[in-house]
This record gives structure tokens, sequence and C-alpha cells, in this order.
């Protein structure tokens, strides 16, 4: 098969070398409701045509890059004394895998146990290109299911205006959990 990025001949989507490139993360930071973080890895303009795959065959080998470059190296360095748990968001199952459930498995690592059908939006409305106000009409109404851990990392592909996320905090909160900070692989908000 040949490279998305460079054509070339390679056994991945996305060869190496263009990986190591082009892939390369940097740490984004931003605050969204309660003063919680929000750690991202890319400007959304960097991997825009990349994220677009996730609904798609391709969407699962391009994550998994996407999720080995960032959040594993992330998992790996990150340490406290006791383990917490990351939980995706709404880590529904689209094009026969879920974006969300396969970048919380690369936090996988001694400080960081993921779970998984543990945050569920019953609105299935997508946000996709709609504006602020449309995402303020059309929450998400996430479903918390039951886990005993109580400190949480939060997992998403994509902070835009944040309104998904805050959500995502005030019912982790109104569950009893503590959202220590959130990772995404991009954010919108960030300009080149």
């Amino acid at each position: 098969m040949r490279c998305m990025m460079c054509e070339s001949l390679s056994l991945q989507h996305i060869c190496n070398t263009c990986q190591e490139v082009f892939l390369a993360p940097s740490l984004y930071k931003r605050k969204i409701l309660n003063n919680i973080e929000v750690i991202s890895f890319y400007k959304y303009s960097e991997i825009k045509d990349l994220l677009h795959t996730k609904h798609t065959d391709l969407g699962f080998y391009i994550y998994s890059i996407l999720a080995d470059k960032s959040l594993k190296l992330f998992a790996k360095n990150f340490e406290l004394p006791l383990p917490v748990v990351s939980v995706p968001v709404d880590d529904n199952v689209n094009s026969s895998y879920s974006h969300t459930a396969i970048l919380n498995k690369k936090l996988k690592s001694n400080s960081i146990h993921p779970l998984y059908s543990k945050l569920r939006a019953k609105n299935k409305i997508t946000y996709s290109g709609k504006s602020r106000e449309f995402r303020l009409l059309n929450p998400r109404e996430f479903e918390l299911k039951y886990f005993k851990a109580k400190d949480v990392i939060l997992v998403d592909d994509i902070i835009t205006t944040g309104l998904t996320l805050s959500q995502a905090v005030q019912v982790m909160h109104k569950g009893g959990k503590n959202v220590l900070f959130c990772l995404t692989l991009a954010d919108a908000d960030l300009h080149v």
C-alpha cells in the first residue's frame, strides 16, 4: 500500500517517516467548566483530514496511529501514586469501531486503567460543523453507568466549543466522580 501522506510504499497507512515528521505531538492546554484542564496533542487544522476518517473503516487505523503517537506516549510518562481510570466520551460503535474507545485503550498503563461503556449520550445528534447555539439547544444528555473508581480522566477526539466535555464533567460530578483532567487528540480552537 502507499502512505496517505507522501505516497511512498509502506506497510502502514502512514509511513514511519511521515509519522515522525508530521505527527509529532505537542501539548496544548485550555480550561473548561469548573477550571478543568483539557490537554490536546494536535491543532485540529494540522490533522483535520486524518480526523475526518473516523466514520470509515480506514479511521480505525488512522486513530490507532494518532493514539500511539500521543495518548500512549502520554500514559507512558504519566504517574500518580494511586491508579486512576480513563473514560471515553460516548464510545458508541460507528463503522464497526468506536474512535474514542481506540484512544482510551492506548492510555493503559500502571497509573491509568481504561474503562468502557460508562458514559454514553442519549442524544445521538451529531455536533460536527454545528454552531455553539445548536450545541446548547441539543445537549448530549449523558448517561453515567456505575463504576467504583472516583478519580477519572475523560477522553475525546476533538475539543471545539468545550460543551461536550463540560456536559460530561457535570454528569461525572453528579455521579460523585472527580474529573482530574480531559485528554483530546485535537483542539479546534487553536489556529496555525
